[in-house]
């Protein structure tokens, strides 16, 4: 019985780490243009972001986010980070070489991309402190804490993997690739950060209005 609870937290943690979004287009940007290295740091910037989520959940700060002026603040910043990152990406596209990229962007800066686009993330947020929450509730009421400590242990295991997983095959794809398709691929990802960015700002304009 623990067994299988176990094992659908860790397909959990896959599951939340799977669907297209700005992490996951940060990831293909970076894996495409700066390698293996560069896209799991954008997944463990992420990673850290979540472990401050979940940190909050702890905390009981779900309240506070219930304010519209918070939760409308929350979407503008996030258009904020995804729109800087998305132009920027579009724009380093255009000029994209395989040599000349694999060291431009540091470890540090990929890791903090990963960490701001996950942190100001609204869907991030009111997942963690929201659904997260409580999941967690729900569980509490008949496992132990331990228990509680495995089942995250296990969400964390499956983002983890997810982010290898992406991590590789972008990266892994540079090999196989024209140099054309791979400024495509480039383009296409700030693009999707530029959507979700513009997407962010128009709820968070709705909620403020």
């Amino acid at each position: 019985m623990v067994l299988s609870i176990v094992f659908s937290y860790l397909l959990l943690g896959i599951s939340l780490g799977a669907p297209i979004g700005p992490v996951n287009a940060a990831r293909i940007e970076k894996g495409i243009q700066n390698g293996f290295m560069h896209s799991w740091m954008v997944g463990i910037g992420s990673l850290f972001a979540d472990a401050t989520f979940m940190a909050c959940v702890y905390f009981g700060l779900q309240r506070f986010i219930d304010a519209p002026f918070i939760q409308s603040f929350l979407w503008l910043f996030g258009a904020f980070v995804l729109l800087y990152s998305g132009i920027e990406g579009m724009m380093r596209s255009n000029r994209f070489s395989i040599i000349e990229n694999r060291h431009k962007d540091t470890l540090i800066h990929c890791f903090f991309n990963g960490f701001l686009i996950s942190i100001s993330n609204p869907m991030s947020i009111m997942f963690w402190l929201g659904i997260y929450g409580s999941i967690m509730v729900k569980t509490a009421e008949t496992a132990t804490n331990q228990q509680l400590l495995l089942y995250t242990c296990m969400i964390f295991i499956g983002l983890t993997m997810w982010d290898l997983f992406v991590a590789s095959m972008t990266s892994g794809g540079r090999r196989f690739l024209r140099p054309a398709t791979l400024k495509a691929i480039a383009l296409l990802s700030g693009l999707s950060l530029v959507a979700f960015g513009v997407y962010f700002a128009i709820h968070g304009i709705q909620l403020f209005v």
